[in-house]
């Protein structure tokens, strides 16, 4: 019989879980532990639910069936939830040993999607603990008809920002802010039968919303192909959890560093994708930037980024992965890689080879755990005719909501930033379509206030010392020149008119 689990239920449920790992692990471990075991629960329950259906069915003649035809997952015998819940020594070990089997039975797609948790390290996980976790999980019934593929997703979104919110600056490897991910994907608009790349995929939240937007369009979801990698073992290993408690199995997540091993090639070239929807790692300064100097795919075609800062490595790799007919894209960066002056070469050749469609300046703190104001840019390889050689630039700092110490974007933000961009003009004060020659005019700087009057500039990235030093010094070039560019507006045109700096 059901007995639906409504979603508040489902939440409580979820996050009481790692109540019990409090004074026993790190919060940010919590996901070690907790996903693989709801995903464990999950795959029973569903297991027993199919069985029951089969026997109603085919009644004796079930045995005539192989087991593949009738279970999603397969569940080895010994090793289904029930069996581990009767151990009562070496909790730990059963536990691994289940997700070993199910992993093996199930297929290259589950290999190692359970995560590598020290399950057997008695000082941090004894086996009353494990049996504690088994019995509040075992409280509930996970089956399709107590909580559908939806609504299991969510409360799995649910927990992901939990453990993000209570893990601290851990947390942002693999969370993304879901209402930015939700107008990235609002203004790409995927379409039935299309690719959907993320080369740095975290949880698979932008490829989940991918799909959501077609469910809610009414459109055809299954036949969406998903594509994602992510450096991250254990990040990739909830990615692929995420994706089945969502109801999605195909796709094709893996599990390697994108700019030293990107894993989608065919015939000796990167793969190319119609969307591609990404938030980057931040300036990261441990990569191998001599072997992108020289890079084989030909990802460096703007020119190498330099050590301390892989922005426009990422950058590279996504607008060498766009089709070149349908290839769009949409990419969380910081707002440095706007106006950076060590990167205004390849910003030069990216302005010049009219790839950037707009440039969206979002509010404070939508950057998890950080108080900067982040940006999006979306560039295409084909744009309309009525969009080439120009940029739209959207001031949306303001389309913000901040509530109970958390920032997200309402329906009505969202809306109006995705009307702003469809509709490709000007609105004063918001928004402002820019010829590639005012562009270019601005020594090729994408910097949103050079553009949109009335906006200012962002608030400056935490960084540590020595970067923060030469981020400073950026900043204040950057500031002299958007004076010097005032005064001369001023002056009709002229820089040595009467008004000086």
């Amino acid at each position: 019989m059901s007995n639906r689990i409504t979603i508040d239920e489902l939440k409580s449920y979820l996050w009481n879980s790692a109540v019990f790992l409090r004074t026993n692990i790190d919060a940010g471990a919590y996901k070690q532990y907790i996903f693989p075991l709801l995903f464990f629960k999950r795959i029973c329950d569903v297991y027993d639910e199919e069985t029951q259906k089969a026997l109603e069915e085919y009644g004796e003649d079930i045995e005539l069936y192989p087991e593949e035809e009738l279970h999603t997952f397969l569940v080895p015998k010994g090793h289904h939830w029930n069996d581990v819940r009767e151990v009562t020594e070496d909790v730990g070990a059963a536990i691994v040993a289940a997700f070993r089997e199910i992993e093996k039975a199930n297929g290259e797609k589950m290999t190692g999607v359970f995560g590598d948790g020290a399950w057997t390290n008695k000082n941090r996980l004894p086996d009353r603990l494990l049996k504690d976790l088994l019995e509040h999980f075992s409280s509930k019934t996970l089956s399709l008809a107590n909580c559908p593929e939806d609504e299991l997703g969510q409360g799995y979104e649910y927990l992901i920002k939990q453990f993000a919110d209570d893990s601290g600056h851990t947390a942002q490897e693999f969370y993304t802010n879901r209402t930015v991910v939700h107008l990235m994907t609002e203004m790409l608009k995927p379409q039935s039968g299309e690719s959907v790349y993320d080369p740095t995929c975290g949880s698979a939240g932008m490829l989940i919303s991918c799909i959501a937007y077609l469910k809610a369009q009414g459109k055809e979801w299954r036949n969406l192909h998903l594509y994602g990698q992510e450096i991250n073992q254990l990040t990739s290993a909830i990615g692929r959890m995420n994706l089945f408690l969502h109801g999605i199995e195909d796709f094709h997540i893996v599990n390697d560093d994108t700019l030293k091993s990107p894993a989608f090639i065919e015939g000796g070239t990167l793969k190319q994708f119609d969307l591609v929807l990404a938030n980057p790692p931040y300036s990261i300064k441990q990569w191998d930037r001599g072997a992108f100097e020289n890079d084989k795919y030909g990802r460096n075609f703007l020119g190498t980024p330099p050590q301390g800062r892989a922005d426009y490595a990422f950058f590279q790799h996504i607008l060498k992965s766009l089709k070149p007919d349908t290839g769009r894209c949409a990419i969380l960066f910081p707002h440095g890689v706007l106006f950076r002056d060590e990167e205004n070469d390849m910003r030069k050749k990216l302005v010049e080879s009219d790839l950037v469609e707009c440039v969206i300046g979002i509010g404070k703190n939508l950057f998890f755990n950080s108080p900067m104001e982040a940006c999006i840019l979306i560039c295409r390889t084909n744009k309309p005719l009525n969009r080439r050689g120009k940029v739209l630039f959207i001031n949306a700092k303001k389309e913000v909501t901040r509530k109970n110490a958390q920032s997200y974007l309402e329906d009505e933000h969202i809306r109006k930033i995705a009307s702003a961009y469809e509709d490709f003009c000007s609105v004063e004060g918001f928004s402002t379509v820019v010829p590639l020659n005012a562009i270019i005019a601005h020594d090729h700087k994408l910097s949103i206030p050079l553009y949109v009057r009335g906006s200012e500039e962002p608030e400056p990235e935490l960084l540590p010392l020595e970067d923060a030093i030469v981020e400073w010094m950026d900043s204040s070039a950057a500031l002299s020149e958007n004076y010097a560019a005032l005064i001369e507006l001023l002056n009709g045109g002229d820089p040595n008119g009467k008004i000086q700096i």
